[in-house]
């Protein structure tokens, strides 16, 4: 890894570890999930899970359901920078949680040209969809040693999952 890389993944870890924070804002109990926007190193729009302006601060109906109205990290951060001056073409978006098939369209059509998550939603469709629309993915998962980054294309997608998952579940044991 060359001193740029280097400078790079120091970058990425600081803005996913901001992610973190950001998703102690969200009032969901199943899943708390934050999201940044950044374009030349400068964070243009936020985002976390939750519930649309003017409605109670409560995302489930039940134990296992989301109210369907929710809003994802990544929709309230791409939402949130369309109503701003800025623009999100070319932008990398910093999540929490690799972004669903609804979150992923919405990344392709707002012009992000970069995706750092740290932890694989239940399906990954998603980053499947990213990988195909020529948008650089990046796993930064917090492995034994430290962050390790792990640029995903359609060629390694499902194995890289595999991995994450048998490396999760040995942890577990």
């Amino acid at each position: 890894m060359d001193a740029r890389e280097k400078k790079q993944l120091l970058l990425d870890s600081r803005y996913l570890r901001m992610t973190q924070i950001w998703a102690e804002n969200s009032y969901c109990r199943r899943r708390q999930v934050g999201a940044l926007l950044v374009k030349d190193k400068m964070i243009i729009s936020d985002g976390y899970n939750g519930t649309p302006a003017g409605f109670e601060n409560v995302c489930e109906e039940d134990a296992d359901h989301s109210k369907p109205y929710v809003l994802h990290a990544e929709a309230n951060a791409i939402t949130k920078v369309a109503r701003s001056n800025n623009s999100s073409d070319g932008a990398t978006l910093y999540v929490t949680t690799s972004p669903c098939m609804e979150c992923s369209k919405l990344i392709i059509q707002a012009g992000i040209r970069r995706v750092v998550f740290g932890e694989y939603y239940r399906m990954h469709d998603g980053v499947d969809l990213l990988c195909r629309a020529g948008i650089e993915v990046i796993h930064l998962w917090d492995h034994s040693n430290g962050y390790e980054p792990v640029a995903i294309t359609s060629d390694n997608s499902e194995s890289h999952y595999q991995e994450v998952a048998a490396y999760l579940a040995s942890q577990s044991k």
